[in-house]
């Protein structure tokens, strides 16, 4: 090393550097502003092209060939079905596979691999689980070798628990397709939760003679129930904003009817939106418009929630 190496730098003056740091500071809010502005342009003008068809009766009446008289009453009934189906697939599985990662399952490789595999399904696109679930839930791997499938219950089908083997392009592909999108999404926020409670708390139920699974039910899962219980909402968030994966499973474009079972046709949110905004007739980009107006206020209301919990039942752990 020559001694010019050695030699220290000139240090940056006071002004400099407040030059630099308010020049940064302009900058960063500049393009802030500038991506609220451009959000809240779209939002205006999707609400001003939406507030001819955006009234009660367009929330409750179903989709219909003509645009006077179609609603949005069985798209919104659509997507409440696959989100509740969602829900009671992914959140059990994924909070229980986090904690038993987290909390029970030994440092090894195989653990290591099994964590990078659940953080790259977290960045995979939406439609790649479309096709998956095309191929396991609709077709069933084709093992049937048939269209019509066999009725696993002997329920009739008036029944809403009505169901049969492959499920097809039903309500149920659907929910169980997005189950899988948002599963590893699920999984790596219970994980962050979990990881936020302090050892400490770990180490003091140890040492009062509580087993592990004690430490985790009446220790660690309730000062990590609001991350886990944010984290969850944000995910069916994600899975009702979601078109890709269900098309591909088969959600119906101009379907008119609400489901009546889980093995039923059905609509949802975006794809009828979709279906709307590809017609011909300017009169359903309108109500397209609407249908974005009353997805992003579901949307909204979802997030707000998350943020409450958050901010209601969050306490300082120490």
């Amino acid at each position: 090393m020559t001694p010019e190496t050695l030699k220290p730098t000139k240090p940056i003056s006071r002004l400099r550097r407040e030059f630099i740091n308010r020049a940064f500071a302009i900058t960063c809010a500049s393009v802030a502003i500038l991506a609220a502005g451009v959000l809240l342009v779209l939002i205006v003008s999707i609400a001003i092209d939406g507030a001819r068809y955006l009234s009660w009766t367009f929330l409750t009446e179903n989709a219909h060939y003509l645009p006077d008289q179609s609603g949005f009453f069985n798209a919104v009934v659509g997507s409440l079905w696959i989100c509740v189906i969602c829900a009671l697939t992914a959140l059990p599985i994924g909070i229980g596979a986090a904690i038993y990662l987290n909390e029970f399952a030994p440092r090894s490789r195989f653990t290591r691999f099994i964590q990078l595999n659940i953080s790259n399904l977290a960045g995979v696109p939406s439609v790649v689980y479309g096709l998956i679930g095309l191929a396991v839930f609709v077709s069933f791997f084709n093992i049937f070798n048939s269209s019509s499938p066999v009725y696993a219950t002997p329920t009739s089908p008036n029944s809403i628990f009505y169901l049969g083997l492959p499920f097809g392009r039903s309500v149920l592909a659907g929910g169980l397709t997005l189950s899988l999108v948002v599963l590893p999404v699920v999984i790596i926020a219970t994980q962050e939760a979990l990881r936020a409670v302090p050892n400490s708390l770990r180490e003091g139920s140890l040492a009062l003679g509580s087993t592990r699974w004690q430490t985790v039910r009446r220790m660690i899962l309730p000062a990590a129930l609001p991350g886990i219980m944010t984290g969850s909402i944000l995910s069916l968030s994600r899975a009702i904003g979601e078109t890709a994966p269900i098309l591909v499973v088969g959600a119906s474009l101009y379907y008119t009817a609400i489901p009546a079972n889980l093995l039923d046709s059905y609509s949802a949110m975006p794809v009828q939106i979709y279906a709307w905004a590809g017609d011909t007739n300017p009169e359903f980009h309108m109500l397209a418009a609407s249908g974005i107006v009353v997805l992003l206020t579901v949307l909204l209301t979802f997030n707000a929630v998350a943020i409450f919990i958050r901010a209601k039942f969050q306490r300082p752990l120490s």
